[in-house]
């Protein structure tokens, strides 16, 4: 009884100082203090550490830890992001009929010749927040991610404040999504169902998408979703909410071919490949219903270019891009990212399909493996990386052996040593410090044969 007693009081100091810690995140820093900011993520990983050391066998616990830490971002403007502001735009675009891909904000508010027959609330309070870059481009965010901005406009279009608490519960519900329905997949798996709060729980998780707003969760619940029913025999819904994650964001159209295997596994070549091609078409299908209502030459050609640029034009936090980089500055006093962002999309091409026809990929958790292991190669390769885009490797790691996904979400705060007081100046020796912590941890991992790597 003592004990039980002495346990509760240590969980209930546990949450207390890491809701203390998260309010502290949320409402007392500023993204240019970079020794605070990683000091504070020092602290609640490794509270969070032994948080689930100490309590993995208590499912419920960590769950209402997971809540409550949350809850602690809910009337918070999110400090280490401006990308909300554009969303906030997009929606409210949306509620007044306006196509949000046909036309930028600094058009609709800058050019004289512009329909400004749109009466937006805060117009120019969201304009200055998202910033000038942001601004120049048209939206590359999917239909289902301009339902959501929607919504959020329907609701608080009046408000900031108020729209961003709507994303945000948006954001907490798609994250006990991903636990309910990576729990009962974990649980088909035969896999330990505290793995989920390696997620769940995970600072990292909880910064970028409850604090920061990005939707990869969102896309990630329905990623999940659909694999627990691929498990289930389910192929044809399994497709449609696959669907529904493309629509949220376009990655998963990345993961597409890796299904092979899983289709003709114990069927003539001819049926299984047939089988593949159904799940294959629903899913296309699917996403252009989805894109429908927006179709245009001119959509076609403003998110064609906007895509375009993440691979040609910008770049952040990147590994095998920045020695690139160094070589054509070093040996031809050029950057090289144009050619570099140009050929790094048939590289990943090539390694998806090494994935698919040279990696056994037939059950779940093989699959989830290839997913695995394909978006950390396009990760690997692309020329931006932001921290937030770690959530999808880190989640589907939890249903693997592989937990160097876990180490980069760790490290991957370095990356915002960029964002000083005045201006914008990446560190390349905190990138090079992420990646040689994140790549050692992953060729460790991959050539231990007797026994598995445990964090806790």
């Amino acid at each position: 009884m003592l004990d039980y007693i002495k346990s509760n009081r240590i969980a209930l100091l546990l949450t207390v100082l890491g809701t203390v810690f998260y309010l502290a995140f949320a409402y007392d820093l500023d993204r240019s203090d970079f020794i605070k900011l990683i000091s504070l993520y020092g602290a609640l990983f490794f509270l969070t550490y032994k948080i689930i050391q100490l309590y993995k066998g208590n499912f419920w616990l960590l769950a209402g830890m997971g809540i409550v830490f949350r809850l602690a971002f809910i009337v918070a403007i999110p400090n280490l992001s401006q990308d909300f502001y554009r969303f906030l735009w997009d929606g409210r675009m949306l509620i007044q009929g306006i196509n949000p891909y046909l036309f930028t904000p600094d058009y609709l508010l800058n050019d004289p010749t512009a329909i400004l027959k749109f009466s937006m609330p805060q117009a120019q309070e969201l304009f200055n927040g998202m910033g000038g870059l942001n601004a120049s481009n048209f939206s590359n965010y999917p239909p289902i991610n301009q339902i959501f901005f929607a919504i959020a406009g329907l609701f608080a279009g009046k408000s900031i404040l108020g729209s961003v608490i709507i994303l945000r519960l948006i954001m907490i519900m798609a994250d006990i999504g991903i636990l309910y329905f990576g729990k009962k997949l974990l649980e088909k798996l035969s896999l330990p169902t505290s793995n989920i709060f390696w997620f769940f729980l995970n600072p990292f998780v909880i910064i970028e998408l409850t604090g920061n707003l990005h939707f990869e969760g969102v896309m990630l619940f329905f990623v999940i979703w659909s694999l627990y029913l691929l498990h289930s025999g389910k192929w044809f819904w399994a497709a449609i909410i696959l669907a529904v994650s493309v629509g949220v964001k376009l990655i998963p159209l990345l993961f597409l071919p890796l299904f092979f295997q899983h289709f003709i596994q114990k069927k003539p070549l001819v049926q299984g490949f047939w089988s593949f091609t159904k799940f294959c078409l629903v899913v296309l299908a699917a996403v252009l219903l989805l894109f429908a209502p927006f179709l245009s030459n001119e959509f076609i050609l403003n998110f064609s270019t906007t895509v375009n640029l993440w691979f040609q034009n910008f770049e952040f936090n990147a590994s095998i891009y920045n020695i690139i980089k160094w070589i054509g500055f070093e040996h031809y006093d050029m950057n090289l990212i144009k050619p570099y962002g140009s050929i790094s999309p048939f590289l990943v091409i090539a390694a998806i399909l090494l994935l698919t026809f040279f990696r056994k990929n037939r059950s779940i958790k093989e699959l989830i493996t290839a997913m695995l292991f394909g978006i950390a190669i396009y990760f690997l390769l692309a020329t931006t990386v932001h921290p937030w885009y770690i959530c999808t490797p880190l989640l589907l790691s939890i249903f693997t052996r592989y937990k160097f996904p876990i180490v980069w979400s760790a490290a991957v705060i370095l990356s915002y040593s960029a964002y000083g007081v005045v201006e914008f100046s990446e560190n390349l020796w905190f990138v090079a410090l992420e990646y040689t912590l994140v790549i050692r941890f992953a060729v460790w991992e991959i050539f231990q044969i007797k026994t598995e790597p445990k964090l806790i």
